[in-house]
């Protein structure tokens, strides 16, 4: 996102333009939908008690769900921007597989005693905590496709919309696709809330292999404006101001210690989900899961 502009106009523009991001040497076989629910904590730590830290008090939940060969898999990533904390990603087909996994979970005693004792000692490390659930909106997303196992950061942004202008922003996202449909390799995929935040936030991921992209992003700017045209972009300011209350963006790094990835992620690229030193599960050691409704 342009965050050098106080124009309404020129930061949703702009944002749409970072949120484009070019897909290099996207390898087609590793690329997959995104989920049809997301389930998103937030865990917010201490002033001093992010990094390694929390990487290895997380690491208590991981270990277990390998022991359990549990089979929900979820991605954590680290904020590199805005206040210190970590997100984990844990996606469904639907919510009744959302359900069917938090049931598993409850039913298992040993499993239970296992978390308290994990959430116990990773809780010393957190000032706050929070989470929601978020429904994929393909309408507005643009080549939704992502590869996640060669991906390493994520740009989250997140729009809040004025209550009774749905409408507008539904003519916004459209305007804007459209424009972007024409210029080559721009993509985003973006969520709405369901349960966690306002019923009108909306949630926009981008994925990216690397830093570099972000500076290609920035330069797909003069491309939009000129496939807007002059009345595309008078249209674009007057949707904006109508429809949008508020926005943000953030950049995240992928934190392959603290996820549980999925086999396909470790085996296309097993150097950064699989890194040296990592520890291995304890053969002995009790199974145990990540809670489906927290991480």
């Amino acid at each position: 996102m342009k965050r050098l502009t106080g124009s309404m106009l020129t930061l949703f523009a702009m944002f749409m333009a970072a949120m484009s991001g070019t897909v290099v040497a996207q390898d087609t076989n590793a690329a997959m939908m995104p989920p049809k629910v997301l389930m998103i904590t937030r865990e917010y730590t201490k002033p001093g008690k992010s990094g390694a830290q929390h990487t290895r008090t997380e690491s208590n939940f991981v270990q277990a769900m390998m022991r359990a060969k549990w089979p929900t898999h979820y991605l954590a990533v680290e904020s590199l921007s805005g206040p210190s904390r970590a997100l984990f990603l844990t996606g469904y087909d639907s919510f009744a597989a959302w359900e069917k996994d938090t049931l598993a979970t409850q039913k298992n005693a040993a499993l239970e005693a296992e978390l308290d004792k994990a959430w116990a000692i990773d809780g010393e490390l957190l000032s706050e905590t929070d989470s929601g659930a978020f429904a994929l909106r393909e309408e507005y997303s643009l080549h939704p496709e992502v590869d996640i196992a060669h991906s390493r950061y994520f740009e989250i942004s997140k729009f809040q919309v004025r209550q009774g202008h749905d409408k507008d922003w539904d003519a916004l996202v459209k305007l804007v696709t459209e424009a972007y449909k024409r210029i080559p390799d721009a993509k985003w995929i973006t969520y709405s809330s369901v349960y966690g935040n306002p019923d009108t936030t909306y949630i926009i991921f981008n994925a990216m292999k690397s830093a570099s992209e972000i500076d290609r992003n920035f330069a797909m700017g003069k491309d939009f404006e000129a496939a807007m045209g002059e009345a595309g972009m008078k249209k674009l300011a007057e949707l904006t101001a109508a429809a949008v209350e508020s926005s943000q963006t953030n950049l995240f790094a992928f934190n392959p210690r603290m996820s549980y990835p999925r086999e396909e992620w470790v085996k296309a690229d097993p150097e950064f989900w699989k890194p040296k030193g990592a520890s291995a599960p304890a053969a002995a050691k009790k199974p145990a899961e990540k809670p489906a409704d927290s991480h």
